[in-house]
């Protein structure tokens, strides 16, 4: 019988974290689903600990190493479900994961995507992500009727709690594979979902993303990485409230990746077409910022967040 999910998983050199990934998966409530991993050319011993799995719900597939876009994509063409979720082979589900967004799913049945929300974990320090325009300390699950008005402080949508219909991923083709991982890949598809579609959002935590130091991106790889394409979005931003803020957000972190590797030109290709009205004080203080100074100020947010202080220009 057809899954009500298919979740993929790209894998690629996680043989320390994939196995407790996959132990929250199969700890859900809500256990229609099949897994679906594809090993992006691991050289690790991930695939070896896949294996240790015998649940039949778990399909593996084997590509050749090409970023995580093309794994996820992959994964879709092999999805039977109709609709797809998406975990990191890093990150954890709580119980009730796949239980609320089959939820979400059913009292807002023409979404184009469904998310819940998430926590960040540092060693042992836990962040809560807060949300523009969502109460906090209530239960809130609802249409968003202005998706990009509730990303100012942290994104609605983040790849491991959220679920999208296959038949609009197909329709979009997917994630876009020319973007590199962690340079806008996910945010590139989410757009495109939001400015057709109805976003259905949850905000009781129900995931965790792991921010461990073989997960973060590094600065230094910033010239090898191809960033999204921000400036194709400004033509709809006549129609879509609270589009041209959430633009110029990706523009001041993206220029202040190229700038912390002191690639000034690209910094200033981004940073000189936001508007300073879409930042908040913080952000215009960062805007004319240079290298030297947003590389100390970075060392001290690594430094706090040890200490369970999480610093963030976004809210």
């Amino acid at each position: 019988m057809m899954p009500f999910f298919s979740i993929i998983i790209p894998l690629y050199n996680k043989e320390h974290y994939v196995k407790n990934t996959i132990k929250s998966v199969l700890s859900q409530s809500f256990n229609d689903f099949e897994i679906i991993v594809v090993n992006d050319g691991s050289t690790d011993n991930s695939l070896e600990v896949i294996k240790t799995f015998k649940d039949q719900r778990i399909s593996v597939f084997t590509t050749k190493n090409q970023g995580v876009s093309s794994a996820r994509n992959y994964g879709i063409k092999k999805a039977l479900a109709n609709y797809i979720a998406f975990i990191d082979a890093d990150d954890h589900w709580y119980g009730n994961h796949l239980e609320n967004i089959a939820a979400l799913i059913n009292d807002f049945p023409n979404c184009g995507l469904y998310a819940m929300a998430y926590e960040k974990r540092y060693g042992d320090k836990v962040y809560k992500s807060k949300y523009s325009n969502i109460p906090p300390n209530k239960p809130w699950r609802k249409i968003l009727t202005n998706y990009f008005s509730h990303n100012l402080n942290n994104a609605i949508a983040w790849t491991s709690a959220c679920a999208v219909p296959k038949k609009i991923l197909i329709e979009l083709n997917g994630f876009d594979e020319s973007i590199t991982l962690g340079a806008g890949e996910d945010t590139d598809l989410w757009i495109r979902i939001a400015l057709k579609y109805p976003i259905a959002f949850n905000n009781q935590v129900t995931a965790a993303h792991n921010l461990h130091a073989e997960n973060r991106i590094s600065n230094s790889n910033t010239s090898l990485r191809h960033f999204i394409n921000i400036d194709k979005y400004e033509p709809f931003i006549e129609n879509h409230q609270s589009l041209k803020a959430y633009l110029d957000l990706n523009r001041l972190s993206i220029g202040m990746q190229y700038r912390l590797n002191n690639q000034e030109e690209k910094a200033l290709s981004f940073l000189r077409k936001i508007d300073i009205n879409s930042l908040n004080r913080k952000q215009r203080f960062l805007l004319n910022r240079k290298g030297n100074t947003l590389k100390f100020l970075k060392r001290i947010q690594n430094l706090l967040m040890k200490f369970g202080i999480k610093l963030t220009p976004f809210h």
